[in-house]
Parts: C-alpha cells; sequence; structure tokens
C-alpha cells in the first residue's frame, strides 16, 4: 500500500463520511418529533394487526 500514490486520503475520507454520518442521524433523533416517533414505531404492529383480520 505505501507504493499507491495518495492512498492516505481514502481512510481519511472514510473516517469524515463514518463521523458526518452519525453525527446527522444523532442530531435527527435528537429534534424529531415525539409523535412520529410513536408513529413509526407502532407501523408493525398496525400492519401485523391488518394481516390477521385479512385472514
Amino acid at each position: 500500500m505505501d507504493s499507491i500514490a495518495g492512498i492516505e486520503i481514502y481512510p481519511i475520507i472514510s473516517l469524515l463520511i463514518f463521523f458526518i454520518f452519525f453525527v446527522v442521524l444523532f442530531w435527527w433523533v435528537l429534534t424529531a418529533k415525539k409523535d412520529y416517533i410513536k408513529t413509526v414505531s407502532n407501523i408493525p404492529l398496525d400492519n401485523d394487526n391488518q394481516n390477521q383480520t385479512e385472514l
């Protein structure tokens, strides 16, 4: 790997993408509305109830 010119930038770019993704995700979790979180968390339960009534 030492013989490849410019290879040292790729780990830095990967770390920045990883860090930025989780910072944005953390910010979204902190600023998300509680009603939206509750609605989304109930989707699997609502879907399961609909499947049982269709049978």
